[in-house]
């Protein structure tokens, strides 16, 4: 067992183990995946988000403007 702090998404209660004590909900780990700029598919994630809508593909414009100096 790796001891890693779980988060149950019914009652909000943190624990250790992977069902919750409180209301024996199955547990999630609340710490975020790991983020690295040399990820080969993030372009691909970009895509399927702005597809599904969730994501704005155009951004604010800041990029395009200092790309362009």
């Amino acid at each position: 067992m790796r001891w890693q702090i779980r988060r149950c998404p019914r009652c909000r209660g943190y624990t250790l183990k992977d069902t919750c004590p409180r209301c024996d909900a199955e547990t999630e780990t609340p710490i975020p995946a790991k983020f690295s700029p040399q990820d080969k598919y993030a372009r691909y994630r970009v895509q399927r988000l702005s597809r599904d809508g969730d994501y704005d593909s155009r951004g604010s414009g800041e990029a395009e403007q200092t790309r362009d100096r």
